[in-house]
């Protein structure tokens, strides 16, 4: 059961990120990036082949949708290595081997808008960098990173009060 909520999880995300998120302009340089929680969803345990393979199909996925080249693709790759590192940084090694996955029921607002705040502007910071892939458009960088991150991770935070209240 708990592969088919992922699998269900993977194709809601990519239709979501790809035919709705990707198709709305805000202006300033602000993209909604809703593909990171898959990333931040994959239970604790999951091996780190099968966490960078998942993550690299679904960046990529993302990325043939979006006519991106592979940004979507090794963005997700770059947060999906290091994010297990980042979960032992802020969470006890203990605290996290009990928890099959990390949710806002377990561990509140504030720790979930850490732990994924910080993976989110790693995210995007890959992303806008190579996306502009020139030095001379740093500021731009800057700016696009610091205003997307705060509005991936309300969308972000949003989607799992709302539809992943549940305990695991």
């Amino acid at each position: 059961m708990n592969i088919i909520r992922h699998i269900i999880r993977f194709f809601l995300i990519v239709l979501a990120q790809s035919f709705l998120l990707n198709q709305i302009e805000v202006g300033l340089g602000i993209q909604w990036m809703i593909y990171p929680l898959f990333i931040f969803l994959l239970p604790i345990k999951t091996p780190i082949f099968w966490l960078l393979f998942l993550s690299f199909l679904l960046g990529i996925s993302i990325d043939i949708f979006s006519n991106t080249f592979g940004l979507h693709a090794s963005s997700a790759v770059f947060i999906a290595a290091v994010r297990n590192y980042w979960y032992q940084l802020i969470e006890s090694k203990e605290d996290l081997e009990e928890m099959e996955e990390l949710s806002i029921s377990q561990l509140g607002f504030f720790k979930i808008a850490i732990l994924q705040g910080f993976l989110i502007l790693l995210h995007h910071l890959w992303f806008f960098s190579f996306e502009m892939f020139k030095w001379t458009e740093f500021l731009f960088i800057i700016q696009k990173t610091l205003l997307s991150m705060p509005c991936s991770l309300a969308l972000i935070v949003i989607i799992q009060k709302i539809f992943f209240k549940k305990v695991h």
